[in-house]
């Protein structure tokens, strides 16, 4: 993950006075580095390593927060959902991201979260870009039911800081890595 190392080199603290786009962007870049320095540089056995009573794993969560930024894309651009997710049978493998991740490599794993945030980056800065927040995303499934913009973005940043928590404490159980943000100098 040594690329999305960059996010924190270009993450900068909104002003005081930012908007609110600027404001939740900000937040969902932040959750997305401080996953990145979290999850980075471990190898596949420490990916995936169970973390008891939970059979959760990082490398799980990692494959689970790729799909979810891939559906952000999907429901904010309506573009096609790409591979791997596009084949999943859904109805009957919902949580097909979590344990299929047990055969996917650090480096698989590592691509795969890395081309989704780049699509879904990409998806949000066509929104901002064409009605804004407020616009009604372009994909769901119940017409009837047409959230806009803000809403699945403050959605994608809920499941983003629910599952820096969560690597938050396996990877101090894993090699005893602490903090917040990436030191500095790091």
């Amino acid at each position: 993950m040594t690329d999305d190392m960059d996010l924190y080199a270009t993450l900068r603290d909104p002003s005081y006075t930012a908007g609110e786009a600027e404001m939740l962007l900000f937040a969902l870049d932040r959750s997305r580095a401080q996953f990145a320095w979290k999850t980075g540089g471990l190898d596949d056995e420490a990916l995936h390593r169970t973390h008891p009573p939970s059979a959760m794993t990082i490398a799980g969560i990692v494959k689970h927060l790729a799909f979810v930024d891939d559906w952000t894309a999907v429901r904010l651009a309506a573009v096609p959902m790409p591979e791997p997710w596009r084949s999943v049978d859904w109805d009957n493998d919902g949580d097909w991201p979590w344990y299929s991740a047990a055969d996917d490599s650090a480096e698989e794993l590592y691509r795969l979260w890395r081309e989704a945030g780049e699509r879904c980056r990409a998806a949000v800065a066509d929104v901002l870009a064409d009605g804004g927040l407020d616009r009604p995303v372009k994909f769901t499934f119940d017409p009837s039911e047409l959230p806009n913009a803000r809403r699945i973005l403050v959605d994608l940043h809920d499941e983003y800081a629910r599952h820096v928590g969560h690597v938050d404490l396996f990877r101090e159980a894993t090699d005893g890595l602490v903090g917040e943000d990436l030191p500095p100098g790091s």
